[in-house]
């Protein structure tokens, strides 16, 4: 994944997240039972944190590129798609059993951060 890549994906996530936070807040309080709003809204919480993430990644990328810059990008991206995208489906349809992806999404987050630290040391 090259840094303007991740740059992309982290400003297009943002926007989703602005839209997604927006739609919850506004339209799923009359859809959603309070539990799965709650579940929701973890989903764009996190989805904020980790594309603000990939963008501190691309740009730290651009005076340190390497392998684990890459990766980091790489497992903040799969991060988001698995640990949010699992969360907006649960609170969706309530088909509890792919919240078992949900943890792979945090790992994946762990991982996004850990490969960031190595880039740094090494750097």
């Amino acid at each position: 994944m090259k840094n303007r890549n991740i740059l992309l994906a982290g400003a297009v996530f943002m926007a989703l997240g602005v839209l997604l936070g927006a739609f919850g807040a506004h339209a799923l309080k009359k859809i959603l039972s309070p539990e799965m709003l709650a579940v929701y809204n973890t989903g764009v919480e996190y989805q904020f944190y980790h594309a603000l993430g990939l963008l501190l990644v691309g740009l730290i990328g651009f005076r340190n590129e390497s392998k684990w810059i890459r990766w980091s990008g790489i497992a903040l991206f799969t991060g988001i798609v698995l640990f949010s995208g699992s969360l907006y489906f649960l609170a969706f349809t309530g088909i509890k059993v792919l919240g078992a992806i949900t943890p792979f999404g945090g790992i994946s987050f762990v991982a996004g951060w850990v490969c960031l630290g190595i880039a740094l040391y090494k750097h």
